[in-house]
């Protein structure tokens, strides 16, 4: 009885050694790449729709135009450590417009700005996924100033220059999508028109605020799959 139980031992101990000497046959691991860093570099594009508000003082008037203001915008900003610098440019439709009358006889104006841009740069601080920024650079609007008297009609469209300047906050929602809310002020700077033999000066200013989206497009290249091997 010993002589068999021994023999029933060492062949348990031989079968449990030999299949620990076959290969294994369990799939390798799959090795998943981290999901990548997130950065403020990269081409975007969105839109934003907010009021703009201003003044448009012509001599013995004074118009105080305002309305909403909406559009698209296209950019690109590269970040250095917490430091994001780019460029945006930006074109809206807007319901822009105002009145005014005069103190000294019965000329009516009028004021309307239909189309508006900017062309600007744009520098921040980030911290991760929120950035704060100030923003500047060249404006661009289509102004149409209109002007009636009993009698007499005169009006005026010209593409003006001028410059703006503001500043906002942006929050990276995705790696991809962003909001922002933003406040600008533009001067268009300070113009004349000759009006039923008299000259009338403008000085035209606005404010705006707005809110808007962003897509960021990736500029990375995904790190392929790594599969280990034994």
């Amino acid at each position: 009885m010993k002589k068999l139980i021994l023999t029933a031992a060492l062949c348990s101990l031989s079968s449990t050694v030999m299949a620990a000497d076959l290969p294994s046959r369990a799939p390798p691991p799959v090795y998943a790449p981290p999901l990548p860093i997130f950065t403020w570099t990269g081409v975007y594009l969105g839109g934003q729709i907010g009021y703009e508000w201003g003044r448009e003082p012509i001599t013995l008037m004074s118009s105080q135009p305002s309305g909403v203001v909406g559009g698209g915008h296209i950019g690109y900003n590269y970040q250095t450590q917490q430091f994001v610098m780019g460029i945006e440019g930006d074109v809206n439709g807007t319901s822009y417009r105002g009145s005014a009358f005069s103190i000294l006889g019965p000329i009516s104006a009028s004021t309307k700005v239909p189309v508006d841009a900017s062309l600007r740069g744009r520098i921040g601080i980030a911290w991760d996924r929120t950035l704060f920024y100030a923003t500047g650079g060249v404006a661009f609007a289509d102004i149409k100033d209109s002007f009636v008297t009993p009698g007499a009609f005169a009006s005026f469209d010209r593409s003006r220059v001028g410059w703006t300047v503001g500043g906002g906050v942006e929050y990276a929602v995705t790696n991809n999508w962003s909001v922002r809310a933003e406040y600008r002020y533009t001067d268009y700077g300070r113009f004349s028109d000759a009006v039923f033999a008299f000259p009338l000066d403008h000085h035209s200013t606005d404010n705006r605020v707005q809110a808007g989206f962003s897509y960021k497009f990736d500029t990375y290249a995904p790190p392929a799959p790594v599969v280990a091997k034994y």
